[in-house]
């Protein structure tokens, strides 16, 4: 059980580093891309961290997205409002990345930067409770919903 422990540890390690990223690029004035892949990806670290609590590795950021819907915001263990924080982001920096004609603004990273704070710390407050109680789950998801 520690091994998972120290892996959802690394993941919550890694969802902070990059909150802290995106706050160090937007007091520095850097790009909007920028900004919101850092704000994503505390996102999805986030979302990693969890699945590390079912002792599940999550392999693919769309097996990520879809998994966390099902069994965590479907299910009520984690308010619906954070499926849309996640989806947000997620379309935010696919259009921050890979969009050839129009450019983020500073005001939706600006926008999204409590959010996904939010985002991050009412996972981690989760997951750090779960290690408290030594509460760390078997593998309960089914083999075809593992992506």
């Amino acid at each position: 059980m520690n091994e998972w422990k120290d892996k959802m540890t690394r993941r919550l390690k890694h969802a902070n580093e990059s909150l802290e990223e995106a706050n160090v690029l937007l007091r520095e004035g850097m790009s909007a891309r920028s900004i919101m892949n850092r704000l994503y990806y505390a996102i999805h670290y986030s979302v990693l961290a969890l699945f590390l609590k079912k002792q599940i590795e999550i392999a693919s950021h769309s097996g990520a997205r879809n998994l966390f819907g099902r069994y965590f915001i479907k299910t009520g263990i984690l308010e619906k409002g954070l499926s849309k924080v996640l989806h947000v982001a997620f379309d935010l920096r696919i259009k921050g990345d890979y969009n050839q004609t129009v450019d983020l603004q500073k005001g939706d990273v600006e926008n999204m930067f409590p959010k996904v704070q939010d985002f991050v710390n009412k996972i981690e407050e989760y997951l750090l409770k779960k290690i408290q109680d030594n509460d760390i789950e078997a593998n309960d998801i089914e083999d075809n919903d593992k992506a």
